[in-house]
């Protein structure tokens, strides 16, 4: 087993934010006290692989059914210790419905690479400005998502999730996606230009996951810029070792260690019908009813599965 240590990156030039300053100092209050922020703060950011080869090991037993993503990142990651080199990939975009586990992913995907996480909801973005930032002439105007957080953040390589790509929507004068042709593309992303504070970020060692239901509404070469995973639901056997996993990690959470160990069939029959997007949320309950029951396990009876009226409750 290798261990990587963590490297710096300069993600924005000095000068260039100290002439900034210089010429728009007092036109905008919001303006001046982030390019002294980012004066104060440096340019250098961490740059953090994985610590070891095996550090993607916990995905697979907690994500089995992203197994496809899992074994192309892992071969990656060996390449990237046996070069000594940074882990990078192109943009992956997960493909599946709705509570399969795509979100809940790619937060685990940043905690084992050891840095941040930005969870931007496209769903019925109107405008590109959440991620590339407005103008500073604009009034209330601020910077977008991708400045922020590497500006603000510790790492110039966290992961920034693009929740439900498919569903962003714009005109032909304010287009979600249309920064993106230039950020997921590491040759130009190292030159991004947020609208706000209108300086130079080296936004190339970001990770990108989008997710999506369909590939419907994203434009083609978008598409060709990343790798595309369909994630299956998860098997019944999945299902099951999922639920059990999450349920000892809340008895430790909780600090129960009189309920039972393991879950039994019956309450994980029941369990199947409960997505891994809820999931934690099913088993809290369930162990909210037993201890209320003065029981120190969960029987199928605390298993209280809610449907929206409606709307087909999917399982694993």
């Amino acid at each position: 087993m290798s261990i990587a240590l963590a490297r710096t990156r300069t993600v924005y030039d000095l000068h260039e934010v100290q002439g900034a300053l210089d010429r728009n100092r007092g036109r905008s209050p919001e303006l001046d006290a982030f390019y002294e922020h980012m004066l104060e703060t440096g340019a250098e950011r961490f740059v953090t692989p994985p610590s070891s080869i095996d550090a993607l090991d916990p995905l697979s037993e907690e994500c089995p059914n992203f197994d496809d993503v899992i074994d192309d990142l892992a071969r990656y990651l060996r390449l990237a210790h046996a070069g000594d080199k940074g882990f990078n990939v192109m943009p992956i975009l997960l493909l599946g419905g709705p509570g399969v586990g795509k979100t809940h992913f790619a937060k685990r995907l940043a905690k084992v690479m050891q840095t941040d996480c930005e969870l931007i909801s496209m769903n019925a973005l109107s405008a590109g400005f959440v991620i590339t930032g407005s103008s500073a002439s604009w009034r209330g105007a601020k910077c977008g998502k991708v400045a922020e957080r590497l500006v603000r953040g510790q790492f110039a390589n966290p992961v920034i999730v693009l929740d439900e790509v498919e569903k962003a929507t714009g005109s032909s004068q304010s287009d979600p996606l249309a920064a993106l042709y230039q950020l997921l593309e590491p040759e130009t992303a190292c030159a991004f230009r947020d609208e706000f504070i209108d300086v130079d970020i080296d936004a190339s060692q970001i990770f990108w996951v989008l997710t999506a239901n369909s590939v419907e509404g994203i434009p083609h070469p978008l598409l060709n810029r990343m790798a595309v995973y369909e994630v299956p639901a998860p098997t019944p056997e999945q299902a099951a070792g999922i639920a059990q996993r999450m349920y000892a990690g809340l008895l430790r959470e909780l600090n129960l260690g009189g309920f039972d160990p393991l879950l039994g069939e019956v309450v994980l029959d029941r369990l199947a019908g409960v997505s891994p997007r809820d999931l934690r949320k099913t088993l809290l309950d369930g162990l909210g009813y037993a201890v209320a029951d003065g029981r120190g396990c969960v029987v199928a009876g605390d298993i209280r599965i809610k449907t929206i009226r409606g709307n087909k409750r999917i399982g694993f």
